[in-house]
């Protein structure tokens, strides 16, 4: 039998991160524990969604599933203690990776000035193998981590460099919620619940996708668990971690 991966933990040593996703729901599905973690702790988390979900329900009109699942998503937050949310309206389902992806959300980046950048998993797969991941996530993903080094040079993206808006070289890393790579994980055994809660309260999208009898709790359960006993505690969520410092190392 293969040794169960064990994860690091994740550096604390920050105040602000920025959380950067497709849609409604991406950090729901595993990871809004940890942010309700961090909130406890005082840091300051934003979320920028670059779509509003508003191709995710087949049955519903799309300009209503976009007011729907963005009210979803300000209750999520609010329930993980994050207070600001931004919606970018950027088409759902076929976001691309390039320029154009970039500069929005290093725009986003140079507006909110953090420490860390939060994202998705953006590997091929969600198991390292068969479980194909979705293109949205992709795109997001690469365009994130590219946009994070982007965000600090003030020659790429210049004309967004007016009044406020000035060039933010301090993003440390960026990590990739939920990767098959992962190494580092966040012990979320306090906030456990509060997750659960998180993703109860996209219950239009669940009731949309016709999951009748999916139950949050059993769902985030077991991958919880799993990165629980990786990290030595009851329940935690895992994340790739990409070091953006000049001179920096693998921390694994």
């Amino acid at each position: 039998m293969a040794d169960r991966p064990q994860y690091k933990p994740l550096r604390e040593d920050w105040q602000r991160a920025l959380v950067v996703v497709a849609h409604p729901d991406d950090m729901e599905f595993g990871s809004a524990a940890a942010v309700a973690r961090w909130t406890d702790q005082g840091k300051y988390v934003t979320y920028c969604l670059l779509t509003s979900g508003e191709a995710g329900i087949d049955g519903m009109d799309p300009g209503e599933t976009r007011r729907v699942r963005e009210a979803e998503q300000r209750e999520s937050c609010r329930i993980v203690g994050v207070d600001e949310v931004e919606f970018l309206g950027l088409p759902d389902g076929v976001l691309e990776y390039g320029v154009a992806l970039r500069r929005e959300i290093a725009a986003s980046i140079r507006r909110h000035r953090p420490d860390i950048v939060v994202t998705n998993n953006f590997r091929d797969t969600w198991d390292g193998a068969v479980a194909l991941n979705q293109a949205d996530h992709i795109a997001t993903g690469k365009a994130t981590l590219d946009a994070a080094r982007d965000a600090g040079n003030r020659w790429i993206f210049s004309d967004q460099l007016t009044g406020d808006l000035q060039p933010w070289g301090g993003v440390v890393q960026v990590w990739a919620a939920g990767s098959p790579a992962s190494r580092h994980a966040a012990d979320t055994t306090e906030t456990f619940e509060r997750g659960v809660q998180s993703l109860r309260a996209h219950q239009a999208y669940i009731d949309g996708l016709g999951w009748e009898h999916f139950d949050p709790a059993e769902f985030l359960e077991g991958g919880a668990r799993s990165a629980g006993q990786g990290l030595g505690a009851a329940f935690a969520a895992t994340f790739e971690v990409f070091p953006l410092q000049w001179g920096a190392v693998d921390e694994s």
